[in-house]
């Protein structure tokens, strides 16, 4: 145990902060969710005074035999990476049972262990999830649309300009939303997410409870499902894709566990499919979206570069995509930034498409009125005459349903005359 009251170092704050701010003054115990590196620690360590590290051998198997012993110290107290001893989780949750006060405990997970009763806190220990850094935190200074005040209706000014461009967001799908990865130089940055995906392989499976038999067709997999990033491309396409050359697919048996693996240890994150409700739209098409936890994660499986990416040079993704590869990784990263903004608001995050692919939309935000905003994701530095086709469609469908609409392009934030919200994506902001 240790207390951190002292802890002074530099911390850039995190979207998730406001959220805290508001669930700790009235909540016993708070779980943030996570793939390891997003800055889960780092975040909740500013608020702790008390924390067991149970990534330490040590502090791990003194817990282990007294679980008990982790509930002492001043509050708030910190159990970091508490899935390493899952019998954690039902201590705490007794402890808000026998009245704990509110801000007493937050524990931090990079994994959500198997058959340990976490899928359900019973309201005990509420969940929230930390993504990795949204083009906002990186950018702190941009953000000039609130995504907050746009789901509030009212139709705000859509003002502000931006020096980004292409080149910056390709260096930032690159350079990862990673705290501790996204600063190195690129050579060590590169090497650090390689060995980034394959403690995922060799130690995060294991860890976990999963056998990998074959390693060599998990990282196969792994590459196929980054060609699918922004997809909604069938599992088997992507099973299809990871056969090696002189080896038969990966039987299904065996990538049914891959996929429930990299769930629980939060690297993948795909973006569920929106199904109206209450609405004339019917016949819509429910497959999820295909997203990891980072873009950068999927340029790297995929062994690409800044000019391959700008040149077209770049591998093709399993479906047709307007920009190609590039177009889906920038597709990744705004749905990550989105997606960050999305929670702090109360709001969730899906995807839209009809049954006959006749019309979709890259991003539904729905807010808790239940009125959404439709996000058409482009990467050309102006929209087309018809970018806002699906958007104008899906308007006169909803009628006053539907709050806003945006697409992410471009130097300037403006409402076009057809009304339509166009904001750079380095202009959104929480």
């Amino acid at each position: 145990m240790a207390d951190v009251s002292g802890i002074s170092d530099p911390y850039r704050r995190r979207v998730l902060d406001d959220e805290l701010d508001e669930l700790m003054a009235g909540l016993a115990a708070i779980a943030i969710d996570g793939p390891k590196g997003v800055g889960k620690t780092a975040t909740a360590s500013q608020r702790a005074r008390t924390v067991h590290w149970l990534d330490d051998p040590t502090q791990r198997a003194i817990a282990a035999a007294d679980v008990d012993r982790l509930l002492a110290g001043p509050a708030p107290v910190l159990i970091d990476e508490w899935q390493n001893v899952p019998p954690v989780w039902d201590c705490v949750r007794r402890a808000v049972d026998r009245q704990a006060p509110p801000g007493r405990f937050l524990l931090t997970g990079s994994a959500s262990p198997k058959d340990t009763g976490t899928d359900s806190g019973g309201g005990r220990i509420v969940r929230v999830r930390m993504r990795s850094l949204s083009l906002a935190e990186r950018w702190p200074s941009e953000a000039t649309v609130s995504l907050a005040e746009l789901l509030e209706g009212g139709r705000p000014a859509v003002t502000g300009s931006t020096e980004r461009r292409l080149g910056d967001y390709t260096e930032e799908i690159l350079r990862s939303g990673l705290p501790g990865i996204r600063t190195l130089p690129d050579r060590a940055r590169r090497a650090q997410l390689d060995s980034y995906l394959q403690r995922v392989v060799d130690r995060d499976f294991p860890d976990l409870g999963y056998a990998v038999r074959n390693p060599e067709g998990l990282r196969r997999w792994l590459r196929a499902y980054a060609a699918a990033t922004s997809s909604t491309v069938s599992y088997e396409k992507i099973r299809a894709a990871a056969a090696g050359a002189e080896e038969p697919p990966i039987a299904r048996s065996t990538v049914i566990p891959y996929r429930e693996a990299l769930e629980r240890l939060f690297q993948l994150d795909p973006v569920p499919a929106w199904s109206p409700t209450g609405s004339q739209l019917k016949k819509v098409s429910l497959p999820e979206k295909h997203q990891l936890a980072d873009p950068a994660l999927a340029a790297r499986l995929l062994r690409v570069r800044a000019a391959d990416l700008l040149q077209g040079t770049a591998p093709a993704p399993l479906t047709p995509k307007d920009g190609g590869l590039l177009g889906a990784l920038f597709e990744s990263l705004v749905t990550l930034s989105v997606r960050v903004y999305a929670q702090g608001a109360e709001a969730e995050v899906n995807h839209f498409r009809t049954y006959r692919r006749d019309r979709e939309v890259d991003l539904i935000v729905k807010g808790e009125s239940g009125r959404v905003l439709a996000v058409e994701v482009k990467l050309a530095a102006a929209p087309a005459g018809d970018a806002g086709a699906h958007l104008n469609w899906l308007q006169g469908e909803l009628g006053d349903e539907l709050l806003d609409k945006l697409i992410t392009t471009g130097p300037s934030a403006y409402r076009s005359a057809d009304g339509i919200a166009v904001v750079p994506a380095a202009l959104l902001g929480p």
